[in-house]
This record gives C-alpha cells, structure tokens and sequence, in this order.
C-alpha cells in the first residue's frame, strides 16, 4: 500500500509500523521525516514531481510511503476486551473514503475503543482514508465483519447498548443513556443504516433538524454523535 503527506508519513514512521521505501520529491524539505527515516534506514528513492503524482492522484506533499497492507484488528480479541465502558463507533456500508477518514480521526479524538465496518459493499482502509485522517488511523482498532447484524448480536450479549440513528421512529439523541457500554450505528451516506439493523438496535435516535436540510453529512452526523457520548460520560 502507498500512503502520502507529511503528517501521515510522520506518524507512521513515529510508531515504527513497517515501512518499504520512501519515495521523495527532489526539492522536498523536512528535517524531521528526514531525522525518522535516517533513524530506521529506510531506503529513499526521489522522483521529480511529475514521477511522484503517477505513484498518486492526491496531494502527496512530496513524499510517498510504501507500507504493508493495513491490518484489521482481530474480531474475537476485541469481543474478549469488550467492558462495561466499552465504546464502539459501527458503521453500516458507508462507501465515501473522505467520510470513513473523517470519521477516524474524530473516534481517535474521542477516545472510541472499536470502529466495526463490514467486509463487503463498503468503504475499506484505503491511502485516501490513511490521508484524511491525519495519521489518526494508527491509534484507532477497526475490526472488518463478515456480518453486521451478527456482530451486533454478539455485541449484546457482552451487554453492550447499540443505538442506531434514523429520522423515522427515533427519539432525540440527548435522550439516551450513553454512560455504559454503548455501540453507535452510522448509516450509510445515501440510505441510512438498513432495515434489519435497525431492527436489531436497542435505541433508534435522531438529531433534530429545524433548517430546511433533511439529513447530515455522515461524518459530522457521527461527529455530533459522539460527543454526546463524551459529555453524558464526563459528568460522571
């Protein structure tokens, strides 16, 4: 996998994750990455500008990474870490990688335990979804699922509250006890979370909308989600 910009390549490189090859800009400048790879040997190829936008489409800030394809954290090791402050962020077929990126670095800022995403017809940890969460991705537990309604199962039985979020047949959001072990669903960006899955969520909540916009973006949906969470838990 290739993976681009300043703030990501620092990170990585700050948490020792495997690391190939360093592809470099001719003109590019940081003393700091320069300090990181120097310290792990880590070869450096430099292209010209043109040679380096082939390796990608994005803005790559002058360096790209080549690392190993990212590792989904084990299904069965996250059930046995699951507690009754466990906080878990799952997210139901979202398929923008610039919303699953968002979504990323805000769970790091929170402080979410798990992000669960299923393994088909959804958005997967890509270089993009590396970039736009800002090196976030390397603090965070996402577990890929063959199926999201099994996982929630599972999910229950560690008495884990999920809470889903529609605009139909749901409550207001700050009307829900988050201060236990809670799993919020995010719905995919177009038609929500599905059918089946809400009807296997304990709370089905809804964030008001008093402008004439009927729907958030997925990201800052999750977002104002999580918070809740967060705040309902500090006045513990």
């Amino acid at each position: 996998m290739l993976v681009y910009g300043k703030n990501v390549a620092k990170e990585i490189l700050s948490e020792n994750k495997t690391v190939k090859k360093a592809y470099l800009q001719n003109n590019f400048k940081d003393n700091d990455i320069f300090d990181l790879l120097d310290n792990r040997s880590i070869p450096i190829v430099y292209y010209d500008k043109d040679r380096l936008n082939k390796l990608t489409d994005a803005l790559h800030q002058g360096i790209v990474l080549e690392v190993e394809d990212y590792k989904y954290y084990d299904e069965k090791k996250m059930l046995g870490e699951i507690n009754e402050s466990s906080f878990i962020v799952i997210l139901d077929h979202l398929e923008d990688p610039h919303n699953f990126g968002a979504i990323i670095r805000t769970c790091e800022a929170a402080g979410v335990d798990f992000i669960i995403i299923p393994k088909d017809r959804s958005v997967k940890v890509t270089s993009t979804v590396i970039k736009i969460s800002t090196g976030a991705i390397e603090n965070v537990k996402i577990v890929s699922v063959t199926n999201l309604n099994n996982i929630i199962e599972k999910l229950k039985k560690k008495n884990v509250w999920i809470v889903g979020t529609s605009l139909e047949k749901s409550v207001d959001y700050t009307k829900v006890d988050y201060k236990t072990a809670t799993a919020l669903v995010i719905g995919n960006e177009g038609k929500g979370i599905s059918d089946l899955v809400k009807k296997n969520c304990d709370f089905v909540v809804k964030i008001p909308m008093i402008g004439k916009t009927n729907s958030l973006n997925a990201s800052v949906a999750a977002g104002i989600m999580i918070y809740e969470v967060i705040r309902q838990r500090m006045e513990l």
